[in-house]
C-alpha cells in the first residue's frame, strides 16, 4: 500500500491524531487474538459466521459452528484435514508435481474438502467466498475479488498460464467450486504488486487515515513478503559468493513459528517432496520451490517453557538483566557460553544430545505429516543447565534437518548412495530416506544455494543464526531492516504506485543488507557428525513404526 505525501499544511500534531484509526482499520485482525501468519479466512453470504472451536483428541480437531465472526478461520498449522490430504495424495493427480508428489495438510484443498464433508450444511453451502489472507485483507481495503497469484499459486494449485484445472477439483470431490467460473475461490487473479481495483475504498481510508483510491498492490503471503523483502538485496562490498551472481543463487529463509525456504531460478525445478516449482507467485517471471519446516520457533518455546526449570529460568534471567530488555532466550545465550567456559565453541555442548525436530510433521523434503519428534542423551536432571543444553540440541537439530554439508554435496546420486549405505545399516528401505534435507534436495534439484539471507523473529536470535551458518557452511545475510516482511510489503505498494517500474528494481533499491554472519569452518567435522546422528534417528523411528505393525 503506498499513499501519496501529506496535503500542503498538514502538520505532524493533525497527523497523529489519525493514528488511532489504523486500529480501527486492522482490529478485524488484531481481535481475533491469532498472529497474522498464513490465515485463512471464509467470508460468509448472509449474516451468520462461522466460528471454530478446536478441541484436541486422538482424532485431531473439530470444529462446530456458533455464529462467531471473528473466528471464521483455519490456521495454517491446523493439520485437520491429515486424512484429506493423503486421500488426494493417493489420487495422484497431476497437477501434485508442483508441491513435490505429496498434499500437505497445510494446503488449502484438503482444508476446504475438510470443511464439506464436515461443516456441509451449517457452513460450506452458506459459503460466498474463500480467502487466504492476504486476499481477504486486499478485499477488505479495496473491494476487488483479484486474488493474488502468491496465494493461489502456492497454496491453492492454480497453474498459470492455464488457470485451475477443472479435472482436479472433480477429481476429489470439490467439482461445485467450478461453479461461475471459480467465482467462490478466485476467477480473476494478478501478480503481487499489481494495482488492485481503485485502490482504497472510502470506508477502509477512513480506517486508515489516508486518502481515497491510494494505490493497494496485489499481496503476498507473510513469508513471500520476507523474501521479497531480502533476497534481491545488493551485496556489493560484503565479499560474498553470491556477488556478481544471479539471484538463483540465493536463498531467502523466513523464520518465525515455521520456517519457509525459497530458492528461485529461471527454469523450473522439480524437487521431491518440497513445494514448487510456481510460476511468478513471488519474483515475476521466476519460478518457486519452497521448501519448510512447519514448527521452528514453536518448537523452541515447546521444549523450552514444557522443561522443569523453566520458571527458575524465568528468575534467573529477570535477576540477571532487569534492565536490559534482553529475554529469556538471550539469557540463555549466555548461559550457554559460560557453560562451554574453555571450549571453542558453543555447539560442541551439544555432542550428547540429539533431536529429530518434526514434532509436527515433516513439511519438506519427506512430505510426511505422521513424523514424530524423537530425543536421545537424555539424563534425571531438571536444572537451568539442562534446559539451556535442550535449547542448544534444538537449534541444532533445526539446523541440520535445513542442511547437510552442503559444500561438500555436488550430486544427488552421492546423495542417495549415503543414504542406501546407512538405511542398510539399521535394515530399512532405502528409499524412505532418500530426501532427509531441505538444501540437499534443492541442490540436488539444480538449485546452486551460496547465500542464505535470513529474516523473521528467529533471525533477532543470534545464537540461532550463527548454529545455521556453522551447520549449512553457508554465509548469512541478515537484512538492515529487522522486519523485512514489511520491506516485502512495501515494495508492493511502491510497484503499485509506479515509483518503480518492475519488482526486480524495487528489491534491488529498497533491501538493504544489515550485517553478515561467516560459519565457523572449524566446525564442519562436528556438524557432519551431528548429521549422521540425526540421519539414523530418521532411519529408526521408520525401523520401529515398521516393527509395530507387525502382527
Amino acid at each position: 500500500m503506498s499513499s501519496p505525501p501529506p496535503r500542503s499544511g498538514r502538520n505532524a500534531a493533525q497527523l497523529s491524531r489519525k493514528l488511532p484509526r489504523v486500529w480501527r482499520g486492522t482490529r478485524f485482525v488484531a481481535s481475533a487474538s491469532m498472529p497474522p501468519a498464513l490465515w485463512w479466512f471464509w467470508i460468509k453470504a448472509s449474516s451468520l459466521c462461522l466460528s471454530i472451536r478446536t478441541n484436541h483428541s486422538r482424532h485431531g480437531s473439530r470444529s462446530r459452528y456458533a455464529g462467531d465472526r471473528q473466528r471464521n478461520v483455519v490456521m495454517w498449522m491446523d493439520h485437520r484435514a491429515a486424512e484429506q490430504a493423503t486421500r488426494i495424495t493417493n489420487a495422484g493427480h497431476k497437477v501434485l508435481k508442483r508441491v513435490g508428489g505429496v498434499m500437505s495438510p497445510e494446503m488449502q484443498p484438503p482444508k476446504l474438502l475438510w470443511l464439506k464433508e464436515n461443516l456441509k450444511e451449517s457452513c460450506w453451502s452458506k459459503a460466498a467466498h474463500f480467502f487466504d489472507l492476504p486476499d481477504f485483507l486486499s478485499w477488505k481495503a479495496t473491494g476487488s475479488l483479484t486474488r493474488s497469484l502468491c496465494t493461489v499459486v502456492c497454496k491453492w494449485m492454480y497453474c498459470p498460464p492455464d488457470g485451475w484445472d477443472d479435472s482436479f477439483w472433480t477429481s476429489i470431490g470439490l467439482q461445485d467450486l467450478l461453479e461461475n467460473d471459480f467465482s467462490k475461490i478466485g476467477s480473476v487473479t494478478c501478480s503481487p504488486g499489481s494495482p488492485l481495483g481503485d485502490g482504497l475504498t472510502q470506508e477502509a481510508a477512513a480506517d486508515f487515515g489516508l486518502n481515497p483510491r491510494t494505490a493497494v498492490g496485489a499481496s503476498l503471503i507473510d513469508a513471500h513478503a520476507g523474501g521479497l523483502g531480502v533476497i534481491g538485496a545488493d551485496v556489493k562490498g560484503f565479499n560474498l559468493a553470491c556477488e556478481d551472481q544471479p539471484i538463483t543463487s540465493r536463498m531467502a529463509m523466513i523464520c518465525g513459528t515455521s520456517t519457509c525456504h525459497m530458492a528461485i531460478s529461471e527454469q523450473p525445478r522439480f524437487v521431491p517432496g518440497v513445494w514448487g516449482p510456481y510460476l511468478s507467485p513471488m519474483v515475476p517471471d521466476m519460478w518457486l520451490n519452497e521448501g519448510g519446516q512447519s514448527a521452528t520457533g514453536r518448537l523452541i518455546d515447546h521444549m523450552v517453557k514444557g522443561h522443569a526449570a523453566y520458571t527458575q529460568l524465568q528468575e534467573q534471567a529477570q535477576h540477571s538483566l532487569p534492565f536490559t530488555g534482553e529475554n529469556t532466550y538471550s539469557y540463555l545465550n549466555s548461559h550457554l557460553r559460560v557453560l562451554a567456559d574453555s571450549r571453542s565453541a558453543v555447539d560442541l555442548l551439544g555432542s550428547s544430545l540429539h533431536l529429530w525436530p518434526d514434532f509436527h510433521g515433516n513439511r519438506s523434503p519427506l512430505a510426511d505429516p505422521t513424523l514424530k519428534g524423537m530425543m536421545i542423551g537424555l539424563s534425571f536432571s531438571q536444572t537451568v543447565d539442562d534446559l539451556a543444553l535442550l535449547y542448544l540440541a534444538t537449534m541444532q537439530a533445526l539446523a541440520v534437518s535445513f542442511k547437510r554439508e552442503v559444500l561438500r554435496l555436488t550430486s544427488w546420486h552421492m546423495y542417495l548412495f549415503t543414504c542406501n549405505l546407512i538405511c542398510n545399516l539399521v535394515l530399512i528401505s532405502p528409499v524412505s530416506a532418500r530426501h532427509t534435507h531441505i538444501l540437499e534436495a534443492m541442490k540436488g534439484a539444480g538449485h546452486d544455494i551460496r547465500t542464505l539471507f535470513v529474516c523473521g523473529g528467529l533471525s533477532k536470535n543470534p545464537l540461532f543464526v550463527q548454529i545455521h551458518a556453522n551447520a549449512t557452511g553457508l554465509p548469512v545475510v541478515l537484512p538492515d531492516q529487522v522486519e523485512a516482511v514489511l520491506i516485502g510489503a512495501a515494495i508492493l505498494g511502491a510497484c503499485a504506485s509506479q515509483d518503480f517500474s518492475t519488482v526486480q528494481e524495487a528489491m534491488e533499491k529498497m533491501a538493504k543488507v544489515g550485517r553478515v554472519v561467516q560459519p565457523d569452518n572449524k566446525l564442519q567435522s562436528f556438524y557432519e557428525r551431528k548429521y549422521k546422528v540425526f540421519l539414523r534417528l530418521f532411519a529408526h523411528q521408520r525401523e520401529y513404526q515398521a516393527l509395530m505393525k507387525q502382527p
